[in-house]
């Protein structure tokens, strides 16, 4: 038996490949076991799949229905404090009025970086202390 602590679960969704390698890379390495997935319609049935997911970054725009404001939705109702994280190129204007609460835009194009602090801020700010 390892005592190794089990890694933290992110689901991805991005319908970009390149973007979507580049970021489950990032977060791979930042310490999270990452699920990826390249429509809303795949990150929906992951979240119905597992319910373990402790973050999810997402596309706003897959090009189709669901889009990511609908992934985030189902996944706040599967796990209310999961930390959600948008990614886009120009929807996120859109953000006060479609994302849902205590989550973050980070706007393309950006720092693989930025989405693994963008994450981390968020579970930091949702382990039962008030962020506001």
């Amino acid at each position: 038996m390892s005592d190794a602590p089990l890694r933290p679960s992110v689901l991805l969704a991005d319908d970009e490949v390149l973007i979507r390698d580049l970021v489950e890379e990032t977060l791979t390495d930042a310490g999270y076991r990452v699920t990826a997935a390249a429509t809303g319609a795949e990150a929906l049935a992951a979240l119905e799949e597992s319910a373990g997911f402790v973050g999810l970054v997402t596309d706003i725009n897959f090009g189709g229905p669901p889009v990511g404001w609908d992934v985030a939705s189902r996944a706040r109702e599967i796990n209310p404090t999961i930390a959600v994280v948008y990614m886009t190129g120009d929807s996120g204007h859109e953000w006060s009025a479609h994302g849902v609460p205590q989550s973050t835009v980070v706007t393309k194009p950006f720092a693989p970086s930025q989405i693994a602090v963008a994450i981390a801020n968020l579970l930091n700010t949702s382990d039962g202390s008030s962020a506001s």
